[in-house]
């Protein structure tokens, strides 16, 4: 009897076990909420209209086209019964499993400050990437209405809050499209006078890359414009201000790059999670008491050498190409083999011409600047999905780089109203 298999998400982790799975004896379902595998690590050009959303983003049916034991459903898991071996549906349904994959994600985490949320948006999503642009480019919009008007305009400022990966990123992206694109757009303001705030809590942007990549990236940063805050810990937001203690500081669009949070599907396993909700696993990637279960991706706090495996892509591809080949040696009667993440190294782009790069296969090296970006640019464009979203990716940077103009700047949903919202 063919044994069935419950993948909850279709990002990183749980596509890369619905394909590894689509060449074993098994039926398979996915599960997610939206009908698309978002590739995440280039949301923020989308936020930046370098990219459109279909450059990164592609269908599950069409990512899964062909695979003749994988339905796919587009629908919301609300809980796990983990004893009974079943999960519950949004429209109210139970569905048994032989085997579940939960690789549910995480969302943004603001540190008990959820009030926040609704003025300083993070970016995890393509919804997220649009409302971002939004707000950017309604920024500038305003500032040249109000420039026309009334021949002046108050500072156009961004602020990040967040020097990991993501928060350099943006804060590189917004130097450089407001330096290189926009200034040749717009009539009565310079875009490229914005001021661009990085905020980090900690010592040193980037925390988790070698501190002498790190240094590199924050000169690089301040190269293009951008000014960075470190040990600096917000501890207000409002629509139009970030408040360091009794220091205000204006901004006119902010952005949470600061912190992530465990999908609440890891509450249903309360007595193995970590302070994020992330599950606790073993080196099979099972929650204490369930080797049926297992737990991949962001959702997973999974140790290696007495340190947590990052919750990016290549470790979530490599878990969930790993869950498959383990119910493909149960289905045989042989041994599981214990995972063990193969670290190819971490990279972050800053800027035109300008990034970072901790590469440890297939050589070990440490690059920065021009070396650092093509090898950025080459290893995207590789893991994107399919050779439609590679060609087009190629001409949209290409188009960008070339002609200095956007490929994707559109404002949608703009409010309307007769005052000005700069949010």
């Amino acid at each position: 009897m063919r044994r069935k298999v419950i993948i909850i998400g279709g990002g990183f982790a749980g596509l890369s076990t619905a394909k590894a799975l689509s060449r074993q004896p098994v039926d398979v379902v996915l599960i997610d909420r939206r009908n698309h595998h978002t590739f995440q690590p280039l949301l923020y050009q989308v936020a930046l209209g370098v990219l459109s959303a279909g450059d990164i983003a592609q269908p599950l049916r069409t990512a899964l086209r062909g695979t003749k034991n994988i339905q796919i459903l587009l629908e919301e898991v609300t809980r796990i019964d983990p004893d009974r071996g079943r999960i519950a549906l949004g429209s109210g349904s139970f569905v048994q499993y032989d085997y579940l994959v939960i690789a549910s994600g995480a969302t943004h985490s603001y540190f008990g400050n959820e009030s926040w949320e609704s003025d300083t948006p993070g970016l995890k999503s393509i919804d997220d990437a649009i409302e971002i642009r939004r707000r950017i480019m309604l920024a500038f919009e305003y500032a040249e209405r109000d420039s026309w008007d009334n021949g002046k305009t108050e500072p156009v400022n961004f602020t990040i809050i967040g020097g990991g990966p993501t928060g350099v990123e943006l804060a590189g992206a917004i130097r450089d499209i407001s330096t290189f694109i926009l200034k040749r757009e717009y009539r009565s303001i310079d875009p490229a006078a914005c001021k661009v705030l990085l905020l980090e809590g900690s010592s040193r942007i980037l925390a988790h890359y070698p501190e002498e990549l790190s240094r590199k990236a924050e000169e690089q940063l301040r190269e293009l414009g951008v000014e960075v805050h470190t040990q600096t810990r917000v501890t207000q937001v409002d629509r139009e201000s970030v408040w360091i203690g009794d220091v205000r500081l204006p901004s006119t669009v902010t952005i949470w790059a600061a912190g992530v949070k465990a999908s609440p599907l890891g509450k249903c396993f309360q007595d193995g999670t970590d302070r994020s909700g992330a599950v606790v696993v073993n080196e099979y990637l099972n929650p204490k008491g369930y080797s049926d279960i297992f737990v991949c991706g962001d959702l997973a706090h999974f140790e290696q050498d007495g340190k947590r495996v990052a919750g990016v892509a290549q470790p979530a591809m490599q878990m969930g190409e790993h869950v498959a080949k383990m119910i493909g040696a149960d289905a045989l009667g042989k041994p599981r083999a214990a995972f063990r993440y193969f670290d190819k190294g971490d990279m972050a782009t800053i800027g035109r011409h300008m990034a970072v790069a901790d590469v440890r296969w297939p050589f070990h090296a440490r690059l920065s600047g021009y070396p650092a970006w093509l090898a950025w640019l080459l290893i995207h464009l590789f893991f994107l999905a399919g050779y439609r979203s590679r060609a087009s990716v190629f001409l949209s940077w290409g188009l960008t780089f070339l002609s200095r103009s956007q490929a994707a700047g559109l404002i949608t949903e703009q409010p309307t109203g007769s005052s000005v919202d700069r949010h």
